[in-house]
């Protein structure tokens, strides 16, 4: 069985990125019966770890040093949000994830959640590499190559 049985817990990667499926559950929302704005946050986080995880760049890799030489992670440098439209219990949203600019030093992916066709939140992260002591890492050329383009 191991980790094939839970593939598509993932989401799928697409021609233009990456689509992550989600249920708004009753932890998602505030008293108002919509989603507490933090919880697109977490669901856009979720899309590009997968992302970025279907595309070959496991958090774990990098924690353990594997990819750099040193422990590190990810951080967000910069994010623009926008709210279209609420979200509500029970519904199914995707996470849609693409790459942007890709530097040296820091990727920036957007992402926008869709309900039904229609997009109700946009989101724009940048990206850098940071060592376990906050210091700001360059991309190794094999971590660069595992990034996705706005090409790919």
């Amino acid at each position: 069985m191991g980790e094939d049985r839970w593939a598509g817990l993932s989401g799928h990667l697409t021609d233009t990125g990456h689509i992550l499926a989600v249920r708004v559950y009753f932890e998602d929302t505030d008293f108002s019966g919509l989603v507490y704005h933090a919880s697109y946050f977490r669901w856009c986080e979720r899309g590009r770890s997968d992302y970025l995880r279907l595309k070959g760049v496991k958090h774990s890799e990098l924690a353990s040093g594997a990819l750099t030489g040193e422990p590190c992670a990810f951080a967000v440098r910069r994010i623009k949000a926008e709210f279209l439209a609420p979200a509500r219990i029970d519904e199914i949203l995707e996470v849609n994830t693409s790459a942007g600019e890709v530097t040296k030093a820091s990727i920036v992916l957007k992402q926008s959640i869709f309900r039904q066709g229609k997009a109700i939140f946009r989101l724009e992260a940048q990206c850098v590499l940071i060592s376990l002591t906050g210091k700001l890492l360059r991309f190794p050329a094999d971590l660069l190559n595992r990034l996705p383009h706005e090409r790919d």
